[in-house]
């Protein structure tokens, strides 16, 4: 931790002192506020854009936490594991995910990459093509549906102004590889990305193999003068992620390398595949109405291996589904968006816009016994869906010049349906599940921003969110009943923020926000024990906190990140988790698991102008809080700090770039758990992180001119 010290305060001082410096691009346009094209210092919210040069000097492309660590507000965590996917979590929402993301809406290219429940993936996400990510937190997000405690939107792109052709190559410890080619162009009336990748791992720990293929396509098309067409593709394909699983304090401690017996013996794995093809079109249908259009289909296939034994209590009888996961799933949605935009005197405008939503997914889901890896008997065999039908309304009118009051609405409503397979007659706990359930929820959300300056831009914002269980939530109920838990209410919350966007000199901007968010019938962990989770209500939690970035160009040469993020995520209401004996009461005032209450990113990056072989380097420091492991906070991972250090080069001859990237990760070695599995059964809460390591990185791109 001391070693680290130094360079924050270098970077604060920097920030202060101000040089004659050189202009710096601070503001990327981004949409995901009011659904307009508008940079990300007139958007009145806290959204965050993550450029095309961050990823590229991020590390291998193969995870969000390469390039997220640096946006504040949101956690990325790197569990180490690819078959259970990143934690991400925004503000807190998010935190309690065991596998894959929930509480954050993900948007790819304009097409959902979160089921209508609220549960999503980031894995299929290729980082390869990414031109742009935002990060939208606050009330604003509130506005884009259920489980929307923020969002991250991601872009697929190219700037290359003739056709470009790369190949990269990754290297690493622990047998990590990635190959990458990609081609893009843009011309006058087209634009066209195609990447395609593999990366392959041995796994820091035991048992943590991964190997997985994307290919990502996207064409955007001028039709004529007033209308454009995207046509996006992409494919997702893991054949092989061994699952590591979760360390005991004292395992994690004695050999983070290791994974449990269990693990191995029931030989916990992944694979997956996923296909998707979508399409986004705009009409501009007068100077100041646009009509857009979406339509997407996809279809996932999943098998999944948990480290559960058939003897374990929760399998033995006909209320326990096995330890082995399939299904094939399909998906689809639409939308349709008008905005509308009216000239006012004086310079106004009040701008509008509107859609609808429909999006459905369907899923043919089995379980078996796991018995020593290899599929055993039937467990489970039902069809489920999930249909989720939205209503939105925005609108942001400018009151004078310098204020502009935004409102909006977003009426939604989700139904879930199971149909039960697998029955035996006469057998009390295993009967017909079958079943269905809906939630609906209309929320409001209204802010007032004031261009104070040309330089200052202050805003605050406020609004309600609702946030359903997804399928695997409601999986379950108490034992020995069996069947959907469909006693569980979705989660309803009030947002409020006020916020500070300041140019403070050139190059220079700050960005602060204050939030305070409040929920009740919080989704929490109610049993858990032998694969079979249950879920209830528990009352109300409180999310409160504040957020700080600068960025500045020191110099012609030197540039500076610094992100602050403050959070205090507590149960507001005592609950008590399981019954009988495994009773536990969780007392108000607990924090809520999975949520850093400190983070910190700080990056000086220097790129001397003239300087041999196109030479780049910087320098990062991460600093992420204790990781509470469970309701009732009987154990915490501690917090670290971890500095990384990164080398470019590049080279031009001719039409060929040549670049080369060298990484050293966790620099000062330290030894810290990179994320908890939240409440596990077994105790096994701590993924240990990565000691020292290193990447380096070769691409060789060809443009013909």
């Amino acid at each position: 931790m001391n070693k680290t010290l130094p360079l924050s305060t270098l970077a604060l001082a920097l920030a202060a002192a101000f040089p004659a410096l050189a202009q710096v691009e601070l503001d990327p346009v981004v949409i995901t506020a009011e659904r307009t094209r508008q940079t990300t210092f007139d958007a009145p919210a806290a959204i965050s854009a993550v450029t095309r040069d961050v990823i590229d000097n991020g590390g291998f492309q193969v995870n969000l936490s390469e390039a997220l660590n640096r946006v504040p507000g949101i956690s990325v965590l790197n569990r180490q594991n690819y078959a259970q996917d990143l934690q991400l979590s925004i503000r807190g929402f998010g935190s309690r995910s065991t596998f894959g993301i929930r509480g954050v809406r993900l948007i790819v290219d304009g097409i959902p990459a979160t089921m209508p429940d609220g549960q999503g993936q980031a894995s299929t996400i290729a980082l390869g093509s990414a031109q742009r990510i935002e990060v939208l937190r606050g009330p604003l997000a509130q506005l884009y549906g259920n489980a929307a405690g923020g969002v991250v939107q991601v872009f697929t792109g190219t700037d290359a102004t003739v056709p470009t052709v790369s190949t990269s190559v990754g290297m690493g410890p622990y047998g990590q590889t990635k190959f990458g080619v990609k081609f893009g162009q843009n011309s006058e009336r087209d634009s066209v990305v195609l990447d395609a990748a593999r990366y392959a791992t041995n796994g820091y720990r035991e048992h943590s193999d991964a190997l997985r293929t994307q290919l990502n396509a996207k064409w955007d098309h001028v039709i004529d003068k007033d209308s454009t067409i995207s046509l996006v593709a992409n494919s997702f394909d893991q054949p092989l992620s061994l699952d590591p699983g979760g360390l005991t304090r004292a395992q994690w401690e004695a050999n983070p390398e290791q994974a449990v017996a269990v693990v191995k013996s029931q030989d916990a794995r992944k694979v997956v595949s996923q296909s998707q093809l979508g399409t986004v079109y705009e009409r501009r249908l007068s100077e100041a109405t646009t009509l857009s259009t979406r339509l997407y289909v996809g279809y996932r296939d999943l098998d999944n291996a948990l480290s559960v034994p058939p003897t374990a209590p929760a399998q033995t009888s006909n209320t326990g589904s096995g330890g082995i996961v399939s299904f094939a799933r399909s998906y689809m949605g639409g939308g349709v968006q008008l905005s509308h935009a009216i000239r006012l005197d004086g310079g106004r405008a009040l701008r509008l816009t509107g859609g609808v939503e429909y999006d459905r997914m369907k899923e043919d889901r089995q379980g078996y016994l796991n018995t020593g890896g290899v599929q055993g008997a039937l467990r489970r065999d039902e069809r489920n869906s999930v249909d989720g039908r939205d209503a939105y309304a925005q609108a942001a009118w400018d009151l004078t010049p310098g204020f502009t009051a935004t409102g909006g609405v977003r009426a939604s409503r989700v139904e879930f349906q199971t149909r039960d397979l697998y029955i035996q007659p006469g057998t009390p706990d295993n009967g017909d599940d079958s079943g269905s359930i809906s939630y609906s929820a209309t929320n409001p959300v209204i802010g007032l921003s004031w261009r104070a300056a040309e330089s200052l831009n202050l805003y605050a914002n406020a609004g309600q969110g609702f946030e359903t269980p997804t399928f695997t939530e409601l999986s379950y109920r108490p034992a020995p009943a069996s069947g959907l838990n469909f006693d569980l209410q979705a989660s309803k919350s009030r947002h409020a923020e006020v916020g500070m966007k300041w140019k403070i000199a050139a190059g220079h901007r700050l960005d602060l926000a204050v939030f305070d968010i409040a929920t009740r019938n919080e989704i929490v962990v109610d049993t858990n024990a032998g694969g079979r989770t249950t879920f209830k209500n528990a009352g109300r939690t409180t999310r409160r906190g504040a957020e700080f970035q600068y960025l500045g160009q020191m110099s012609d040469s030197l540039r500076a990140t610094l992100s602050l993020s403050a959070l205090r995520a507590r149960f507001a209401d005592q609950f008590v988790s399981g019954s009988g004996a495994t009773a536990v009461t969780v007392p108000a005032g607990n924090r809520l698991p999975g949520t850093p209450e400190r983070s910190a990113f700080v990056e000086l990056a220097w790129t001397p102008k003239g300087a041999w072989g196109g030479f780049n380097s910087g320098i990062e420091v991460v600093h992420t809080g204790n990781l509470y492991v469970n309701d009732a906070n009987t154990d915490a991972a501690p917090s670290a700090t971890v500095m990384n250090l990164r080398l470019g080069f590049a080279q031009k001859a001719g039409g060929w770039t040549f670049s080369q990237l060298l990484r050293l990760e966790n620099a000062t070695d330290k030894t810290y758990a990179g994320s908890v599995i939240v409440n596990d059964a077994n105790s096994r809460f701590f993924e240990p992180a990565l000691p020292r390591n290193w990447m380096l990185a070769l691409t060789a791109k060809h443009e013909f001119r």
